[in-house]
């Protein structure tokens, strides 16, 4: 088989995904920059924006055996950090790859090419709403909500078609139903929250900051994990849509033929 059109790897596609438009190469400047600010400020506030960049994956090293602080001679600890370097590099690379995918379909969506699977729009000859066509008056109204709920469905539709969206939507479904289990039922839920945070950061942090205050309302104080588990299932819907486009791009990168 010729050079040309052999499939490439996995992590060649990743790579490739990765570092392939402006918004990837972008995220990763932005990504060198925090490892950056880090070394040099290490007591500021933004040392650790690093692990918000690279989450949710990177708030997994947490829960990992090996990592920061693990004790043990010299070459336990400096393999312990070397591992944690490794992995916060392959969820940045992740997360660039993810921000890459949505920019490449939304190229693709865009191109001329993709024109002619599109519908054809009301002023179309032959479509039920041209003029001249039977029933127009009677689709008229109805077409505007059809139209959106297509768009929905559209939009949300790579979070549950692809096995690794659907997999990461299980986890964060069983992270929340932990969570409020342990928030109503438990006497002590203890940091029950720490794991639907993990699990669909970086936006569950936006959702726990908008909670906070209301538990601190005793009247209110019920309501407060139900406003952080609304949040947070919205936070890893919308990671399982990125999670999806990007399995989505490299299934078609692998089908692609050679040209």
């Amino acid at each position: 088989m010729p050079n040309g059109s052999r499939p490439r790897s996995l992590p060649h596609r990743l790579l490739a995904l990765a570092t392939g438009n402006w918004l990837s190469r972008g995220y990763l400047a932005v990504f060198a920059l925090s490892l950056l600010v880090m070394f040099l400020f290490p007591e500021s506030g933004f040392a650790m924006s690093f692990l918000l960049l690279t989450a949710p994956l990177s708030f997994m090293s947490m829960v990992l055996p090996l990592g920061p602080g693990t004790e043990g001679g010299w070459a336990v600890e400096a393999g312990a950090i070397g591992f944690w370097a490794v992995w916060l590099l392959l969820c940045a690379f992740v997360n660039a790859a993810v921000l890459g995918a949505l920019l490449t379909r939304s190229a693709n969506a865009a191109s001329p090419g993709s024109r002619a699977l599109l519908p054809r729009g009301p002023g179309s000859p032959g479509s039920p709403g041209s003029p001249g066509s039977p029933g127009r008056e009677g689709t008229d109204e109805a077409r505007p909500a059809s139209t959106r709920s297509r768009g929905i469905r559209a939009l949300l539709a790579p979070a549950v078609d692809t096995w690794l969206a659907r997999g990461y939507l299980a986890v964060v479904a069983a992270s929340l139903g932990f969570f409020l289990v342990a928030a109503y039922l438990l006497p002590d839920p203890g940091f029950a929250g720490i794991w639907p945070i993990m699990t669909t950061a970086p936006l569950s942090v936006v959702a726990f900051l908008v909670a906070s205050p209301v538990e601190w309302s005793s009247s209110l104080a019920w309501l407060s994990p139900l406003l952080f588990t609304a949040g947070a299932a919205l936070s890893g819907l919308f990671n399982a849509v990125l999670l999806g486009r990007l399995a989505r791009t490299l299934r078609a990168r692998e089908v692609r033929p050679a040209a």
